[in-house]
Order: C-alpha cells, then structure tokens, then sequence
C-alpha cells in the first residue's frame, strides 16, 4: 500500500489571524505545553532496552536470513523487514541526543555497541550536532547542521536530495577505514576530518567545531571502534573470508537504510524559513510537522516518535514513548483550526506537496 493510499483527511490549517490574537494564541501554546510535559517522568529504560533488543533481533536475523538465501521473493521480504527494522534501531540515535549520558549510561553504550559502531553511525556523529537544530538562534539558519531552505525545491531536486543518501553508507566507510586512521598523522587534517566529516547533517556549509574534552574520551573510544570494524570488514573481503555478494547485500540493506531516513528528513519540516534568520519557538514549530494517528505508514517511515517532530520541538526532552499521549492531551486542548493543529499533517505526501514548488528554492 502506497503513502498517498494512506491518505486522510488533513486537519484545517488555520487562516491567518490577527497580530494580537497570534501571540495570544502562541503564548497558549508554549503554557500548555509546558504543562502537559509535567505529567511525564522521563525516559524509561525498560521501554527503550525492550524496544531495541527486539528490533534488532528482528533486524539482524533478516539480514542474516537475507545473505543466505537465493534472490527469490523471501529474500526480498528478508530485504525490507532488515531495512525496516534497522532502521528504526538507529533512529534511537535521536534519542541520546537529548538523554544526557549520566542518566542513560548503559543505554547509550550498549545503543553504540550494538547498532552505531556495526552500521558505522556512532552517537558523537549526532550528539551536540542536532541539540543546535534546537537552538532557538541557530533553526533555519546557516549555522543549523539540519536545515535547507527546501521550500519550492522542484521534484527533480527532491529526487537529488533524496538519491544523495544512497551514498552516505559509502561515504562513513571511508571515513572510518581511511580517513581516521590518516587523521592521526597530521593535527591539521584531525582537524578538518572533525570540521567535515564528523556530522551527520544534511547543510553543507556546516563546519562542526572541536569537541569538548569531558567528552572527546568517548568520542575516540567509539571512533576507534568504527575504524577497528571497518578495517576487519574490510579484511575479511580482500582475503575472501566474505563474499562479494554479502557486502554488496549488506550494504544494500544501510543504504536502503539511509534512503528511508532522508525520505523521512523531507517530511519533518516545511521548510519555508527563506531569510536564514532565527525564529522564534512557535515559529520553529509552525515550520515543523506532526504525522499523528490515524495514519499508520508513520510507524515505519517515523518511527521511535519521529512522527511527532513539531511537538518534539516544543518539548525536546520528552521520550518518544510519550509523544503519542502529550499529543492527545494537546490536540484535546486546542480546537481545530488553531495553532497546534496547524503543523498535523495527515501523510509524508501531503507534507511534501504542501511545500514542493516549481524549483525556485534557493540555496545555500
């Protein structure tokens, strides 16, 4: 069943409404929120080991059953639930970004263990990179690693920018099997490898600046990690301990992976912030798109409360297993038509078409 199958009824978005009554409005909607998130304890780590331990059993067993199997119509099923799977095992990297790593500790370890370091996407290529999506003087602006102007992109450039990601999976091998270890003979090139390839971000103009000592120690050790596996994998191939044909598959399934992952990217904003200036929390919500129930296809395509990402930007520190009951009790405070309904979005087609123009976007 295709996305635009799925297709519901979108909620009414709200007609423009007087200066005095949208700030009425948005100030509502910071207070109420604020309220809403009081009502939660934060995260729970039974949820989230449950959650990972049984996504990736389901992840690694189809990809095991995958590279040995003839191509044949189970093989393609063993293709799409690995990519599927794995897919939502990695989108937990969104969440170590906001659970500071004391509260956490054996998540995050054992996250990077088991999914960062196999698919060569660590947690420091991501943590203190999104938190500045959030900041309020860097969303939609030059600075923000997560933000283009896409907003009147035509489907030719959409297609360019999702394609792109195919490449990404290539692009962190060589990062890891070459660039690491090449990094450790000049301070000059450490530095550019940290600046420009130690991101996962899609602007790129952004330049990541030097890690903060408290945190570089963890930064090496998983860096080590990624460079050892990547090294070993690479072994493997050249002494044909592994077969082609399993690192061609392998990489199908992340590269698959890193697709869905993009395609969910277009769908997480509007993009419409043309000026590069920064925007206020209301505005950067209103740029912002939620995908709630009753559509289902978000549960593949955004999972791990990827589905919610405006109310996620109202309230960052909230754990994605409560993003489905504060947007309940928000939508429950709010008529149709005001402003919290406005950023709900009923499919990724209607979310796309609702920004997607002739390919006048300009460009960074």
């Amino acid at each position: 069943m295709t996305i635009a199958q799925r297709t519901v009824e979108a909620a009414p978005i709200p007609a423009p409404a007087a200066p005095g009554q949208q700030n009425q409005e948005d100030a509502a909607l910071l207070t109420t929120a604020a309220q809403v998130a009081r009502q939660f304890t934060g995260p729970k780590p039974a949820i989230y080991w449950t959650d990972l331990l049984l996504t990736i059993t389901i992840g690694y067993g189809a990809l095991l059953a995958l590279l040995n199997r003839p191509f044949d119509l189970a093989a393609a099923g063993c293709f799409v639930v690995a990519v599927l799977a794995l897919y939502r095992a990695e989108s937990f990297i969104h969440e170590l970004t906001h659970i500071p790593f004391r509260k956490m500790r054996s998540f995050h370890i054992g996250w990077n263990l088991l999914v960062g370091i196999p698919l060569l996407t660590p947690s420091f290529m991501y943590e203190g990179v999104h938190n500045q999506h959030h900041l309020r003087t860097s969303y939609g602006t030059p600075r923000d690693p997560e933000y283009l102007p896409l907003a009147g992109a035509g489907w030719g450039k959409v297609a360019g920018f999702t394609g792109l990601a195919a490449l990404a999976p290539i692009g962190l091998f060589l990062r890891f099997a070459i660039l690491a270890p090449v990094g450790l003979l000049n301070p000059q090139w450490r530095r550019a490898i940290v600046a420009r390839f130690s991101a996962l971000a899609i602007n790129p103009d952004y330049r990541r600046t030097q890690p903060k000592p408290e945190v570089y120690h963890r930064w090496l050790l998983l860096e080590a990690g990624c460079t050892i596996w990547a090294l070993c994998a690479l072994a493997l191939v050249l002494t044909h301990l592994v077969s082609l044909r399993s690192v061609a598959l392998v990489f199908a399934v992340v590269m698959g992976v890193a697709l869905i992952n993009q395609v969910r990217t277009l769908g997480a904003h509007v993009w419409k912030n043309e000026t590069g200036e920064a925007m206020s929390l209301t505005a950067q919500f209103a740029d912002s798109v939620n995908v709630p129930p009753p559509a289902l296809l978000p549960m593949l395509w955004a999972p791990v409360g990827l589905r919610y990402h405006a109310l996620h930007h109202l309230l960052p520190s909230l754990p994605y297993h409560d993003l489905g009951k504060a947007h309940r009790l928000l939508a429950d405070q709010f008529g149709k038509g005001k402003t919290y309904h406005g950023s709900s979005y009923p499919s990724l087609l209607s979310t796309v078409r609702s920004w997607v123009g002739s390919g006048t976007a300009r460009t960074r």
